[in-house]
């Protein structure tokens, strides 16, 4: 699929109308109400539903929030809200699961709200979860008299005051649950049955939405009863960072046949917070929101946000189921990461060769499901997508067991990322590097592995004595000016980025030595070319392209003198397969790949470039340095040139150009800011 057809295809999608979304909020969470209504005003959505904590509106704290609260929900959605929580102080036990000592009590809270609020919601949803023991203790009610009592009365009063009732969802499904509720009588004065369900995480047993919604429907016939069915809460856990499962159970619980449906929820929860089971004590509860809790969308959200339901569809196509363990002549190249920026291009490699490729990638960077699409639409059979996160060690074990060879680009990739949430980088980085060389040392055959690390391992090098030529950084020794650092210079890792890669980087070269697996690293330098979505945090030659066409601002951090290499990508590209026909003479070796100190670029020269492309550039900004970052970095690339007979083949002006025209049929350009960029900074020379 083109990326303009995926432009197009994003332009008029829309979500279902009887799709809403759940999310509670806690007292205080001013800013959390009004990015959850930016992120349902983004995805078309007009229902909420939201729980009203009667143990929190005995509180002065929570009076006061719920004032605010509903009133700014109602005027922008369709509000269903929740009634929920005893007080302690006026429960059997002093715990908010407990039945009330006065069941009536319940009914006069709700009676209450509707007054105060009742303008705003059409509906009232009694309890959550009834029979789930977190959320109401049945051992202190055996036979739900009391449940009954007080939901049956509250029903009865919110429908005297004009308010359609929900029962509050089942979960798990019990018709013999909801046949007591008409032995109780509850059922008179309820308009909607609520049910709940989530699939592969609490239901083990999942036996899909039309057998649970006609188990319910059955007993409703049985009795005459005329109500609807709704799915008030139903979810995916990405725990196990299974992000793809997480779409697979969504778009199937589109197509429940219930009359609402709604999908929890919007943020993941803090970690730092207790969830209704305690504090951890079961971990799935964290991990259900579209964004996690550091506010970073997930795929399902982003796709949603891009292209709606149809784009799901697509890039759910694109899955490839295991195979049974192929002969090595069937066998495939894996390529962790395959769909970002240099997999694509190696894929596009391999495949027009005529190879059988499997891309396995958890399409984490945005803009990266255009690529594997492409893919897709090009090449058809010859590409297998495992759409799986690479800390997943039975997936990640399985796409190995069919790989005659692995290149492992899988990664955080941002040392801004890494500075915030180091544990996050080290997790992905780290730890999924040594599930996939213990899958490929555990795998009957061995795949050889080339392994992409970073110039970060040399951390700042503060030690190399530099002077200012111009606008360039450049070394005092002359050897260094000529050739660069070489793969002798000592380790010194900078940031948890550099930790993160150069731990890998030792590691891989330790699985050579200690378990002989036939497996190489390249420590690179700046790539770039077509099929980078670059950023701020990484991709710099592609994020500066990028905001030059569209005329959005560019901030350069330090003085924009430092210096690097640049390689183009189909120059790496080739390089990646000199090494793998090396492989296993080059096992256990580092070496150093970029442009060299022949394809060499400062931040300056490279806006020069873009002005000269597009006739004017974008407001420039400047920033304080950044840690890690480094004044000079220029690879010797004679090691690997001298075993691989390896050089570059395209020069910077040639593959910059390449990059924008690349970029240039992506975005169309914007109107330039009337800032003048030649303003904030001296002209230089390339």
């Amino acid at each position: 699929m083109s990326e303009e057809r995926i432009v197009k295809e994003s332009s008029s999608a829309q979500l279902p109308q009887h799709l809403g979304v759940v999310e509670w909020f806690r007292p205080g969470e001013y800013d959390r109400v009004e990015r959850a209504l930016e992120d349902l005003a983004q995805l078309g959505i007009r229902r909420l539903r939201t729980g009203v904590s009667w143990a929190d509106l005995y509180t002065p704290e929570g009076d006061a929030w719920y004032q605010w609260l509903i009133p700014r929900l109602g005027r922008e959605l369709e509000l269903l809200p929740c009634f929920l929580y005893t007080p302690p102080s006026i429960g059997l036990e002093q715990k908010t699961s407990a039945p009330p000592v006065h069941p009536k009590d319940y009914a006069d809270f709700i009676d209450v709200f509707i007054s105060r609020y009742g303008e705003y919601f059409e509906y009232v949803e009694l309890w959550n979860e009834p029979n789930n023991l977190s959320e109401w203790d049945w051992t202190l009610d055996p036979h739900w008299t009391i449940f009954g009592e007080m939901i049956g009365g509250a029903a009865y009063w919110a429908k005297q005051r004009g308010k359609k009732t929900v029962l509050g969802g089942m979960s798990p499904i019990d018709a013999h649950w909801l046949c007591r509720m008409f032995d109780l009588g509850v059922m008179e004065h309820i308009d909607v049955v609520g049910i709940h369900g989530f699939p592969d995480i609490f239901d083990y047993t999942w036996k899909g939405w039309h057998w649970n919604i006609d188990s319910v429907r059955e007993v409703l016939t049985s009795h005459g009863s005329p109500c609807e069915i709704w799915v008030t809460e139903a979810g995916f856990s990405t725990w196990q960072h299974d992000e793809r499962k997480q779409i697979e159970v969504f778009l199937d619980f589109l197509k429940a046949p219930a009359d609402r449906v709604y999908w929890y929820g919007i943020d993941d929860l803090d970690p730092m917070l207790a969830a209704v089971n305690r504090f951890h004590l079961d971990d799935r509860e964290y991990f259900f929101g579209l964004r996690r809790a550091d506010g970073t969308p997930k795929l399902l959200f982003r796709l949603l946000e891009q292209g709606g339901v149809p784009l799901l569809n697509s890039v759910l196509a694109t899955k490839s189921a295991p195979r049974p363990a192929p002969s090595f002549r069937d066998k495939a190249t894996l390529i962790t990461g395959g769909a970002g920026f240099i997999g694509t291009n190696l894929a596009h490699r391999l495949l027009s060769e005529g190879e059988r490729v499997i891309i396995y990638d958890n399409l984490s960077r945005p803009g990266v499901e255009r690529n594997l699409l492409g893919l897709k639409e090009k090449y058809g059979a010859l590409v297998e997508a495992r759409l799986a996160d690479i800390r997943n060690a039975f997936q990640l074990g399985q796409a190995v067991r069919e790989a005659k060879q692995v290149f492992h680009f899988a990664a955080q990739v941002a040392v801004t990322t890494s500075v915030k949430h180091p544990g996050v980088d080290f997790d992905i980085n780290a730890n999924g590097a040594i599930s996939l060389l213990e899958a490929i040392r555990k795998a009957p055959e061995p795949p050889p592995l080339i392994f992409t690390s970073t110039n970060k391992v040399y951390g700042g090098m503060q030690n190399i004595a530099l002077e200012r030529v111009g606008h360039r950084y450049q070394p005092v020794d002359p050897r260094l000016r000529d050739y660069g650092l070489c793969e002798a210079t000592p380790l010194d890792f900078h940031s948890p980025y550099g930790c993160s890669k150069g731990c890998v980087d030792q590691y891989v070269i330790d699985y050579a030595r200690s378990f002989g697996l036939p497996a190489a690293v390249f420590r690179m330098s700046c790539i770039y070319g077509p099929h980078q979505f670059g950023s701020e945090d990484q991709g710099w030659v592609a994020h500066f392209a990028l905001r030059t066409l569209s005329g959005q601002p560019i901030t350069i951090y330090g003085d924009g003198c430092q210096i690097r290499d640049v390689l183009f990508v189909e120059d790496l590209v080739d390089a990646l397969l000199r090494a793998r026909d090396l492989l296993p003479g080059i096992s256990g070796q580092a070496f150093n790949i970029g442009g060299g100190p022949q394809h060499t670029l400062t931040l300056l020269e490279l806006l020069e470039l873009l002005q000269a492309l597009k006739g004017d550039l974008p407001a420039i900004d400047y920033g304080d340095w950044r840690l890690g970052d480094q004044k000079y970095y220029v690879s010797d690339i004679r090691k690997f040139s001298e075993v691989s007979g390896w050089r570059p083949r395209h020069t910077v002006i040639e593959g910059v150009s390449r990059l924008y025209d690349w970029l240039s049929q992506l975005a169309p350009p914007r109107k330039p800011s009337r800032r003048c960029w030649q303003q904030n900074y001296p002209q230089s020379t390339l």
